[in-house]
């Protein structure tokens, strides 16, 4: 772009802006009057709607097309307001007038200019004023030797080109003979210098033809060769001659000179100021060739504004505005721009909603409809004068559509009838607008007049056709007052009555403008249409006619201002029509026809002569038909005498007073009601009379003036002071003490004196109202009231009772009393008293939240000396007491914590403290804590039992939640951490790797054998909750036993426990082995069959588990390098619980834990199992003694009892494989077994089943078991005969066992190495190796009913008493296996 210039726009004024309240903004037209004194000084103003109001934009963006204007931004001349070209040129001003038109400084600008405009305009100036065609004078200027004058000498030395065809021209002159010229068309086309123009050969129009040949008679032909500037025939050569006059003219002496023959045809300096005086065509905008859309003439707008400003389409408003001014002085920069404007609302529709419209309403926006703001409605609203014409004007009663695009611009104007103007942007960029006042226009037209004489020339009413723009601020320099404002979207612009007014739009936009008549527009219109008749401008509406409809509804639905200014209207209407006819009269016209000039239309009824528009009366003639004139241009119709016109009347003047009356009547009742108003305020009557004359004035629809507002005001006043007077004696006004005594609500309340003086109004009020005699009474106990207050107040400690009293007495009085302030103040110190004392008598509910709330009500209250002794009190007593919960919190916060001691000698110092302390008491109920804790563990160690684990862990952990310094803690901590690290030894002894069983469960006998792992960890906790509905005596479950072991006194119970759950363990398995060898004994098909970890059918070979004995895939329970190993028992990974370390890694367990002194359940299980163990070695033991007592051959066992044998080995090698500790004993039986009987050797791999040589027949074992069942009844016998004898000394069980044999060994061999020792020890000895030696007054002893006979403690084999009276008693040494249990 251009350099902006030095002299840049400066910005007018900004117009008032007003922002109206939802009340005012409901009607329009009193609020545009109530605006109308401060707006109208400035000619524009702008309203912004109320927040919310925003209406649906209606119109249909898709069917609207409209073909814009064009409009080109031009410039304004410049040279000749410096002073003229001369002036200019002598004066050296050309950089000046460069600067301005903003070009930069320096670089020949100004040079360059005066060349263009010397060749350009400077000789059009001089054809108008036509000093070209004077003689020349050479100048004898001094002042200047630079300049260089346009005279003769100088311009003779400009020699013409090479190229230059001007002889042919000067032989043409020189061959031409005579005054006559004859030239044909032939002669145009032979000589085509004669008639060029652009480069083409075209015949002259014979117009100008004739116009030549008129020239050539009156020449002489001397004149033909003579130059008509320096009036010399010299230098014929350079002779040019017109092809307009056939005037010659040498080349040197034109202005500027001419270098060469024009091209086409040439006229000379006369021809062309004819030609520039000839009437032009009319000034303006034409219009564009093509058809845009909403959307389409969008996308150019946005696209045009961000390509011009090589930004995205959001300018400064300043930016613009400046740019669009300086384009339009601008002279290089020819910039073309579009405006929809004048889009007819009716054929596209509005963009505001209506009734019967194609845009369907929502039901809440159904209230734009009819808003008076709509501006369909505005113009034909009761208020609008316009309603009254009705002919549909667009543009003045149907609003038009603005679409606009970046600098598209509306130029200076007024409304038509210098009406009001109303625009609302819908949406868009803003509009920037410029207004001038009414009071001005006149003086912008002169100034418009004299920058641009030559447009008013030829066309007087140019400003009435929004063609003519000029800068602002030229206007403002020739004194003509302009504000400004920018129009955004959602905002109304209103420009007043003959306001001018101008703008330009900042980019892409949509706006909606109609006009609007108010009452006090009417003498404005009417000085319009004279105006009108000055510039024979055509008038929109016929003014008179208006009045006249106007008049004729003169009755009560015609607002009384309005018939007023129709009243003075009509009058000055009347006046003027009856002096025209009275002219018309006296001019000779004898002849009258009525005319019904309302039913023509406006074409037809126009003057001739003004174009005015006539209704009331007009003059025709009989030679001039379809014309006529109005009575202002009488002589102006045609030559015809005055006796052959007709005057054409709508109304006489008979009709027409009678219309007037009927205004001045409906005028005048407002006199009459005026005169009714004053005489009822003069005389006191009741105060209804005075609302019936308010309600007449709105029923009538009087103006607003004085006397009505002061009715108004009386009759409020009045009904005001009824309901106040009412209010105060029935007491229905919000009380102040109740909603808390407001200052707020207390403002609206009569004070004493205002009562006082409102009692004295009501009597002087001119009218009369009723509560008058009550509110004396009301006076009178407000009095009583004042007098007890100031004696309750005086006293030192009021009752709140008292208080109170006074108080709900004054519920009655509605008025503000200066008492009701101190009354509440003191209430409010009397019951804060009251609080205070009571919270002292309650220390234990005196917290420190109290008290600070006591001080903050206090702090609050009034000063007085009670309060603030309270206050003293009651501040001491809180610093006291929240010195004591900081220093109780620290205490127990302390680290290292501190004694009991401590604790005891700070709770000793808090007692005499009379408030209520959570820290005290939680540090008295932490030292309550300590203390019994401190009691509990040392009856824990002074007891002499072995503490349980539990018992100890929840002592622990109580201890650690106590912060108080307990020295056991530490001792019985360190004893949890060594049972802790005692549980991780035994169970990195015990558990194998990633092994899905606890310790507990590994130690402990299996309550149901086979099963895999017996309680998951979470089933656990569901078990033990289930467990206390149980009986206690049932174990289940791997829980009832770990609850049992928990809940067991000492050891004996829970050894007793655990040998229960040995004895269900054994039980199980034994029947889990029958049932398993049943089931594939009698499977017929084996494909029906299940086992395996896999629960499929048998395949291939298998291996059966020696302690479960299920069959087995190899696939599944061994690896791919993994076989059983030989003569060695497989055992499957459902009875593999354990790693089953070797007895001497388990009995260092077993010590560790004695050492510890603390039972645990793991503990209790271990030390069954080291005693389960040793018993079950006594047992082999035995069995090998006894077997080497009977024989020393395996034959021998075979024939005399095979089957008990074998059964008895086949028991212990079972219980064997239950015990989780290797020993060698347990693979010797297995071995033996398989000498005894090879079947049970089942590591085959032949296909399943093999009955033969495979799984063992249990047929056979059946028989063997009915066998061993009645061996056993023998045995049985035997037993109690034994039981019978008298007790002799039995020989002990050897404690130390012997160590593993070679694989070789037999059977015999390890006979031989578990041999028995004899020692005489005493009888009173217990035989239990794991022998408890329980002490007291009284140890109960039980004697084996078996073959051993040998006596042993209750306690250690878990009998009890009555058990051992009632029952026989076998101990493990002599107890047989039972194979035919069912």
């Amino acid at each position: 772009m251009t350099q902006l210039r030095t002299n840049e726009f400066i910005a007018p004024p900004e117009c008032p802006v007003f922002e109206p309240s939802w009340e005012e903004f409901a009607d329009p037209f009193a609020y545009i009057n109530k605006i109308r004194p401060i707006a109208e000084k400035t000619g524009i103003c702008k309203v912004r709607p109320p927040k919310g109001w925003q209406p649906p934009f209606a119109c249909d963006v898709d069917s609207l097309h409209f073909t814009p204007r064009i409009q080109r931004l031009n410039e304004l001349e410049l040279v000749n307001d410096e002073g003229g070209f001369d002036a200019v040129c002598r004066e050296r001003r050309w950089s000046k007038i460069a600067l301005k038109m903003g070009f930069a400084p320096g670089k020949a600008i100004g040079s360059h200019l005066r060349s263009h405009y010397e060749r350009i305009l400077y000789p059009y100036n001089l054809f108008q004023t036509g000093a070209n065609l004077l003689k020349p004078t050479l100048t004898n200027d001094t002042k200047d030797t630079d300049y260089i004058p346009h005279d003769l000498p100088q311009r003779q030395s400009v020699q013409p080109l090479e190229t230059c065809s001007i002889a042919r021209r000067a032989k043409r002159m020189r061959a031409e003979v005579g005054c006559m010229k004859t030239v044909t068309e032939e002669d145009c086309e032979n000589r085509p210098n004669l008639r060029r123009r652009m480069g083409s050969y075209v015949p002259f129009c014979n117009v100008l033809a004739e116009k030549c040949m008129c020239r050539c008679v009156c020449l002489s032909q001397v004149d033909q060769y003579m130059c008509l500037v320096c009036g010399s025939g010299s230098e014929e050569d350079r002779l040019l001659l017109c092809d307009g006059c056939d005037d010659s003219y040498h080349t040197f002496c034109l202005i500027p000179p001419l270098h060469d023959v024009p091209k086409g045809d040439w006229r000379c300096p006369k021809c062309l100021a004819q030609e520039c005086c000839k009437p032009q065509v009319a000034f303006g905008f034409e219009q564009a060739g093509r058809d845009y859309s909403l959307r389409t003439f969008g996308d150019m707008a946005d696209s045009f504004k961000s390509d011009y400003f090589n930004m995205p389409v959001h300018v400064s408003l300043v930016l613009v505005e400046k740019e669009f001014w300086r384009l339009v002085s601008t002279i290089e920069e020819d910039v073309t721009v579009e405006y929809g404007a004048d889009i007819a609302s009716k054929e596209f529709g509005s963009g505001f909603p209506i009734r019967g419209g194609r845009f369907q309403v929502s039901p809440e926006d159904e209230d734009y409809l009819s808003s008076g703001w709509n501006l369909n409605n505005m113009p034909v609203m009761d208020s609008s004068v316009l309603t009254h014409i009705t002919a549909d004007i667009c543009g003045m009663k149907l609003p038009w559509l603005y679409v606009g695009m970046c600098f598209s611009s509306f130029c200076w104007h007024i409304e038509d009838h210098w009406s009001y103007s109303i625009n609302y942007l819908h949406w868009g960029e803003p509009k920037t607008w410029y207004g001038v006042p009414g009071y001005a226009a006149e003086k912008l037209e002169w100034v418009m007049r004299k920058l641009a004489p030559e447009l008013f020339e030829s066309q007087p009413d140019l400003l009435h056709q929004l063609v003519t723009i000029m800068n602002p601020n030229t206007l403002m320099n020739h004194g003509v007052p302009i504000y400004r404002t920018n129009q955004c979207s959602g905002e109304f612009v209103i420009t007043f009555p003959r306001a001018y007014h101008s703008g330009f739009n900042q980019g892409f936009n949509f706006a909606e403008a109609v006009n609007f008549c108010t009452m006090d527009w009417m003498p404005m219109g009417r000085m319009c249409v004279d105006h009108y008749r000055q510039l024979n401008r055509y008038c929109v509406f016929s003014h008179d006619e208006m009045v006249c409809k106007m008049a004729s509804k003169a009755d009560t639905t015609m607002d009384v201002a309005l018939a007023s200014a129709v009243q003075r209207d009509m009058t000055v209407m009347l006046q003027e029509e009856d002096k025209l006819r009275d002219k018309v009269s006296k001019m000779g016209v004898q002849r009258s026809q009525q005319a019904e000039y309302d039913l023509l239309p406006d074409e037809e009824r126009q003057c001739s002569k003004c174009r005015t528009t006539c209704y009331l009366s007009a003059l025709t003639c009989p030679c001039s038909p379809g014309q006529l004139v109005c009575l202002h241009h009488a002589h102006d119709l045609c030559s015809c005498t005055s006796s052959e016109l007709t005057l054409n009347y709508r109304f006489t003047m008979a009709e027409l007073y009678p219309m007037m009356e009927a205004v001045t009547l409906r005028a005048e009742s407002y006199t009459y009601w005026v005169s009714h108003v004053s005489d009822i305020l003069e005389a006191k009557q009741d105060k209804k009379k005075l609302r019936s004359l308010v309600v007449e004035a709105e029923v009538k629809r009087f103006p607003q003036s004085d006397l009505l507002r002061q009715l108004r005001t009386v009759t409020l006043d009045a009904e005001k002071c009824a309901v106040v007077a009412q209010q105060l004696l029935i007491g229905k006004r919000q009380t102040r003490y109740r909603s808390g005594g407001r200052k707020s609500q207390s403002q609206n309340l009569l004070t004493v004196e205002e009562l006082r003086s409102f009692v004295r109004q009501l009597h002087n009020l001119p009218c009369s109202i009723r509560q008058a005699p009550l509110l004396k009474d009301l006076l009178t106990r407000v009095d009583d009231f004042q007098q007890s207050s100031e004696q309750l107040l005086s006293d030192e400690a009021p009752s709140p009772v008292a208080l109170q009293g006074l108080l709900d007495l004054s519920l009655g009085l509605d008025v503000e009393l200066p008492q009701l302030a101190l009354l509440r103040e003191r209430l409010e110190q009397a019951r804060w008293l009251d609080g205070v004392k009571g919270a002292s008598v309650r220390p234990h509910s005196l917290c420190l939240d109290t008290m600070r709330r006591l001080i903050d009500q206090g702090v609050g209250l009034a000063p007085h000396s009670s309060v603030e002794r309270a206050m003293a009190r009651l501040q001491e007593l809180l610093t006291m007491s929240e010195h004591w919960e900081e220093r109780a919190l620290r205490l127990m916060e302390a680290r290292p914590r501190h004694c009991v001691e401590t604790l005891v000698e700070a709770l000793q110092e808090v007692a005499s403290i009379p408030a209520y302390l959570p820290n005290c008491l939680l540090l008295k109920d932490t030292v309550d804590q300590a203390k019994d804790w401190l009691q509990e563990a040392e009856t824990l160690q002074l007891g002499g039992r072995i503490p349980v684990l539990d018992t100890l862990t929840d002592l622990v952990s109580r201890a650690k939640a106590i912060p108080v310094w307990l020295d056991p803690l530490a001792r019985l901590d360190s004893l949890v951490f060594d049972v802790q690290a005692w549980k991780e030894s035994a169970a990195k002894t015990f558990l194998m790797k990633n092994s899905a069983y606890s310790l507990l469960e590994v130690l402990c006998p299996r309550c149901e054998a086979g099963t895999g792992p017996q309680q998951s960890k979470y089933k656990r906790a569901k078990d033990a909750a289930q467990c206390s509905e149980r009986n206690s005596a049932r174990l289940d479950c791997l829980s009832d036993v770990e609850r049992a072991l928990s809940e067991s006194k000492d050891s004996a119970s829970a050894m007793a426990t655990l040998a229960e759950v040995r004895q269900k363990e054994m039980e199980s398995l034994l029947a889990l082995r029958a049932s398993n060898e049943s089931k594939l004994l009698l499977a017929g098909d084996c494909g029906a069959l299940r086992v395996c970890v896999c629960h499929k059918a048998p395949s291939g070979a298998m291996l059966q588990c020696e302690l479960c004995r299920d069959a087995f895939h190899r696939s599944c329970v061994l690896g791919s390098n993994q076989d059983p190993l030989p003569n060695q028992a497989w055992v499957c990974p459902r009875c593999q619980l354990s790693e089953k370390p070797p007895l001497d890694r388990v009995l260092p367990l077993l010590a560790s834990l004695q050492r510890i002194r603390v039972r645990l359940p793991e503990g209790d299980a271990l030390r069954f199992l080291i005693e389960r163990t040793v018993r079950w070695q006594h047992r082999v033991q035995q069995a090998s003694a006894e077997g080497v007592a009977v024989t020393t051959s395996h034959q021998r066992w075979a024939s005399s009892s095979p089957t008990w044998g074998q059964c008895r080995l086949e028991e212990l090698m079972v219980e064997g494989f239950l015990l989780q500790v290797t020993l060698p004993e347990t693979q010797q039986l297995y071995r033996s077994l398989i000498k005894l009987d090879p079947r049970h050797h089942h590591h085959t791999d032949s296909p399943f089943p093999q009955h033969s040589n495979g799984v063992a027949c249990p047929k056979k074992e059946a028989v063997n078991g009915k066998r061993t069942k009645r061996h056993m009844e023998e045995e049985g016998s035997k037993r109690k005969d034994k039981a019978k004898k008298p007790r002799k000394k039995k020989p002990k069980l050897n404690k130390e066992r012997s160590q593993e044999a070679k694989g070789t060994s037999s059977l015999t061999a390890t006979h031989s190495d578990l041999s028995l020792s004899d020692s005489d020890e005493d009888f009173t000895l217990c035989a239990a190796p794991w022998c408890r030696e329980p002490e007291g007054k009284q140890v109960n002893w039980v004697q084996c009913d078996g073959s051993c006979q040998q006596w042993f403690h209750q306690v250690c084999v878990g009998v009890s008493a009555e058990q051992a009276e009632k029952e026989d008693y076998i101990c493990i040494s002599c107890t047989q296996p039972d194979h035919t249990r069912e």
